[in-house]
């Protein structure tokens, strides 16, 4: 009983949650979200993961008072991961009707958006990829994109409400006179 209990909550949970799509130009116009005042509004996710990858390296080459060669090497690497279904937020339109899409708070923290020609009219990540890879700037700084952050596009919830209003009305009937 408990688990059909379980099971039933889950289901109505579920259901109430609605389905994730595609951001796409007809959803844009289904919805009229060309203005920014109603875009503002949308909850956007990610499809899949990005990856934003920033590499630092320096060293010198000298020799020991021993007389051995020293070489001395240090690097650093900062990585952002937007994990699939994260979050994110319309920040504003491109002057191309590219949309920017920001992740978190802070200046230039978004990332560019736009449909890629016979791409279903999805919004995908924007670079000019080569070997996997892009160079992006996020936060004011260089990065560079690798897979899957390629095949990265947008994606709203959508929920189908349906309302049916009835009214009963119960007819007694006529009596021969």
């Amino acid at each position: 009983m408990k688990n059909w209990i379980l099971f039933a909550y889950l289901g109505i949970t579920l259901i109430s949650c609605g389905t994730r799509i595609p951001y796409t130009d007809a959803i844009k116009e289904e919805f009229d979200l060309g203005d920014e005042r109603r875009i503002k509004q949308v909850q956007f996710y990610t499809s899949t993961e990005i990856i934003l990858n920033r590499s630092y390296s320096s060293g010198s080459k000298g020799t020991q008072e021993g007389g051995a060669l020293v070489v001395n090497s240090h690097s650093r690497e900062d990585r952002i991961i937007i994990p699939p279904s994260t979050r994110c937020v319309f920040d504003k339109f491109g002057e191309e009707g590219e949309i920017y899409i920001r992740f978190e708070v802070g200046t230039g923290k978004t990332l560019k958006f736009v449909v890629r020609p016979s791409s279903y009219k999805r919004y995908y990540l924007d670079a000019q990829w080569k070997d996997g890879k892009a160079e992006i700037i996020y936060g004011n700084q260089s990065y560079v994109a690798v897979n899957p952050s390629g095949s990265a596009y947008l994606v709203v919830q959508m929920k189908k409400l349906q309302q049916t209003q009835r009214t009963d009305r119960v007819v007694k009937g006529i009596k021969v006179q």
